[in-house]
Protein backbone atom coordinates (compact mmCIF):
# COMPACT_ATOMS: atom_id res chain seq x y z
CA UNK A 1 0.00 0.00 0.00
CA UNK A 2 1.32 3.42 -0.99
CA UNK A 3 1.76 5.99 1.74
CA UNK A 4 -0.12 9.25 1.63
CA UNK A 5 3.16 11.17 1.33
CA UNK A 6 4.05 9.37 -1.90
CA UNK A 7 0.69 10.31 -3.42
CA UNK A 8 1.15 13.96 -2.47
CA UNK A 9 4.66 13.93 -3.96
CA UNK A 10 3.34 12.64 -7.30
CA UNK A 11 0.44 15.11 -7.43
CA UNK A 12 2.51 18.12 -8.62
CA UNK A 13 4.14 15.96 -11.30
CA UNK A 14 0.75 14.73 -12.48
CA UNK A 15 -0.62 18.28 -12.59
CA UNK A 16 2.44 19.49 -14.53
CA UNK A 17 2.11 16.57 -16.98
CA UNK A 18 -1.56 17.41 -17.55
CA UNK A 19 -0.75 21.07 -18.15
CA UNK A 20 2.00 20.24 -20.63
CA UNK A 21 -0.22 17.70 -22.42
CA UNK A 22 -3.04 20.23 -22.60
CA UNK A 23 -0.70 22.86 -23.99
CA UNK A 24 0.69 20.52 -26.62
CA UNK A 25 -2.75 19.29 -27.69
CA UNK A 26 -4.42 22.72 -27.92
CA UNK A 27 -4.62 24.61 -31.20
CA UNK A 28 -1.64 26.71 -32.22
CA UNK A 29 -0.65 29.61 -30.05
CA UNK A 30 -0.56 32.94 -31.78
CA UNK A 31 0.97 36.24 -30.90
CA UNK A 32 -0.69 39.34 -32.30
CA UNK A 33 0.98 40.88 -35.31
CA UNK A 34 2.37 44.37 -34.86
CA UNK A 35 0.00 46.95 -36.31
CA UNK A 36 2.99 48.93 -37.58
CA UNK A 37 6.37 47.26 -38.05
CA UNK A 38 9.55 48.79 -36.72
CA UNK A 39 11.87 50.27 -39.37
CA UNK A 40 14.08 47.17 -39.11
CA UNK A 41 12.79 43.68 -39.97
CA UNK A 42 14.58 40.47 -39.06
CA UNK A 43 13.49 37.57 -41.26
CA UNK A 44 14.28 34.38 -39.40
CA UNK A 45 15.89 31.73 -41.56
CA UNK A 46 14.25 28.64 -42.95
CA UNK A 47 15.49 26.10 -45.44
CA UNK A 48 16.83 26.92 -48.86
CA UNK A 49 17.30 24.38 -51.59
CA UNK A 50 20.14 24.85 -54.11
CA UNK A 51 19.96 28.62 -53.81
CA UNK A 52 16.17 28.93 -53.83
CA UNK A 53 14.03 29.61 -50.75
CA UNK A 54 11.94 26.70 -49.48
CA UNK A 55 8.18 27.35 -49.62
CA UNK A 56 8.16 28.26 -45.89
CA UNK A 57 11.13 30.62 -46.32
CA UNK A 58 9.55 32.18 -49.41
CA UNK A 59 6.35 32.93 -47.43
CA UNK A 60 8.46 34.72 -44.80
CA UNK A 61 10.38 36.65 -47.46
CA UNK A 62 7.20 37.61 -49.33
CA UNK A 63 5.66 38.82 -46.06
CA UNK A 64 8.75 40.93 -45.37
CA UNK A 65 8.56 42.30 -48.92
CA UNK A 66 4.93 43.32 -48.37
CA UNK A 67 5.89 45.11 -45.15
CA UNK A 68 8.84 46.81 -46.88
CA UNK A 69 6.69 47.99 -49.79
CA UNK A 70 4.14 49.49 -47.36
CA UNK A 71 6.79 52.13 -46.64
CA UNK A 72 7.58 52.00 -42.91
CA UNK A 73 10.49 49.56 -43.18
CA UNK A 74 13.97 50.86 -43.98
CA UNK A 75 16.17 47.81 -43.41
CA UNK A 76 15.74 44.03 -43.68
CA UNK A 77 18.09 41.54 -42.02
CA UNK A 78 17.74 37.99 -43.35
CA UNK A 79 19.24 35.36 -41.08
CA UNK A 80 20.51 31.84 -41.52
CA UNK A 81 23.70 29.98 -42.22
CA UNK A 82 24.46 26.92 -44.29
CA UNK A 83 24.45 23.19 -43.74
CA UNK A 84 27.73 21.32 -44.08
CA UNK A 85 28.71 21.06 -47.73
CA UNK A 86 26.05 23.49 -48.94
CA UNK A 87 27.40 26.41 -51.01
CA UNK A 88 24.41 28.64 -50.15
CA UNK A 89 23.34 30.32 -46.91
CA UNK A 90 19.77 31.12 -45.96
CA UNK A 91 20.76 34.75 -45.32
CA UNK A 92 22.40 35.07 -48.73
CA UNK A 93 19.57 33.35 -50.59
CA UNK A 94 17.00 35.49 -48.78
CA UNK A 95 18.69 38.81 -49.45
CA UNK A 96 19.20 37.90 -53.13
CA UNK A 97 15.49 37.00 -53.36
CA UNK A 98 14.45 40.36 -51.91
CA UNK A 99 16.93 42.30 -54.04
CA UNK A 100 15.57 40.68 -57.23
CA UNK A 101 12.13 41.94 -56.15
CA UNK A 102 13.21 45.53 -55.79
CA UNK A 103 14.62 45.97 -52.29
CA UNK A 104 17.86 47.95 -52.70
CA UNK A 105 21.01 46.10 -51.64
CA UNK A 106 21.84 48.95 -49.25
CA UNK A 107 18.68 48.18 -47.29
CA UNK A 108 19.55 44.48 -46.89
CA UNK A 109 21.81 42.66 -44.45
CA UNK A 110 22.59 38.96 -44.80
CA UNK A 111 23.41 37.22 -41.52
CA UNK A 112 25.02 33.99 -42.71
CA UNK A 113 26.44 32.14 -39.69
CA UNK A 114 23.48 31.11 -37.52
CA UNK A 115 21.85 27.69 -37.33
CA UNK A 116 19.31 28.20 -34.51
CA UNK A 117 16.70 30.80 -33.65
CA UNK A 118 18.78 32.17 -30.77
CA UNK A 119 21.81 32.46 -33.04
CA UNK A 120 19.63 34.19 -35.68
CA UNK A 121 18.63 36.78 -33.09
CA UNK A 122 22.06 37.24 -31.51
CA UNK A 123 23.81 37.63 -34.85
CA UNK A 124 21.15 40.02 -36.17
CA UNK A 125 21.57 42.13 -33.04
CA UNK A 126 25.35 42.20 -33.58
CA UNK A 127 24.87 43.43 -37.17
CA UNK A 128 22.74 46.41 -36.06
CA UNK A 129 23.27 49.54 -33.99
CA UNK A 130 22.66 48.94 -30.25
CA UNK A 131 19.03 49.06 -29.06
CA UNK A 132 17.55 48.89 -32.56
CA UNK A 133 13.84 48.03 -32.32
CA UNK A 134 13.02 45.02 -34.51
CA UNK A 135 10.02 43.37 -36.06
CA UNK A 136 10.56 39.64 -36.39
CA UNK A 137 9.23 37.98 -39.52
CA UNK A 138 8.64 34.27 -39.18
CA UNK A 139 5.63 31.98 -39.45
CA UNK A 140 2.68 31.79 -37.06
CA UNK A 141 3.87 28.59 -35.37
CA UNK A 142 7.41 29.86 -34.74
CA UNK A 143 6.40 33.41 -33.71
CA UNK A 144 5.58 32.79 -30.00
CA UNK A 145 8.93 31.12 -29.31
CA UNK A 146 10.93 33.54 -31.46
CA UNK A 147 9.40 36.55 -29.69
CA UNK A 148 9.99 35.02 -26.24
CA UNK A 149 13.64 34.34 -27.11
CA UNK A 150 14.14 37.83 -28.55
CA UNK A 151 12.81 39.44 -25.40
CA UNK A 152 14.85 37.09 -23.20
CA UNK A 153 18.08 38.27 -24.81
CA UNK A 154 17.06 41.90 -24.41
CA UNK A 155 15.81 42.83 -27.86
CA UNK A 156 13.09 45.44 -28.30
CA UNK A 157 11.01 43.27 -30.60
CA UNK A 158 7.54 42.65 -31.88
CA UNK A 159 6.43 40.21 -34.55
CA UNK A 160 4.65 40.12 -37.89
CA UNK A 161 4.02 36.50 -38.76
CA UNK A 162 3.52 35.07 -42.20
CA UNK A 163 0.70 32.56 -42.58
CA UNK A 164 1.36 28.85 -42.43
CA UNK A 165 0.90 26.63 -45.44
CA UNK A 166 -2.54 24.99 -45.57
CA UNK A 167 -0.62 21.67 -45.72
CA UNK A 168 1.58 22.44 -42.71
CA UNK A 169 3.40 19.44 -41.29
CA UNK A 170 1.86 18.58 -37.92
CA UNK A 171 5.24 17.44 -36.63
CA UNK A 172 6.56 20.99 -37.18
CA UNK A 173 3.69 22.42 -35.12
CA UNK A 174 4.35 19.91 -32.35
CA UNK A 175 8.10 20.59 -32.42
CA UNK A 176 7.51 24.33 -32.02
CA UNK A 177 5.16 23.77 -29.08
CA UNK A 178 7.58 21.39 -27.38
CA UNK A 179 10.46 23.81 -27.94
CA UNK A 180 8.41 26.61 -26.36
CA UNK A 181 7.58 24.38 -23.38
CA UNK A 182 11.25 23.41 -23.01
CA UNK A 183 12.24 27.06 -23.07
CA UNK A 184 9.52 28.07 -20.59
CA UNK A 185 10.22 25.25 -18.14
CA UNK A 186 13.98 24.85 -18.24
CA UNK A 187 15.35 27.63 -20.40
CA UNK A 188 16.50 25.58 -23.39
CA UNK A 189 17.19 28.03 -26.20
CA UNK A 190 17.06 26.55 -29.69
Amino acid sequence: MRSRGATLTLLPLAVAALLVAGFVLTPNLRVPNATTPHPTLVVLGAAQYAGKPSPAFQRRLDHALTLYRAGDVQRVVVTGGRRAGDPYTEGGVGTAYLERRGVPAGNLIAEERSRTTVQNLQNARAALPPHTPLTLVTDEAHAPRALALARAIGLDANVSASPLSPQVDRSYLLREKLALVAYALIGIRL
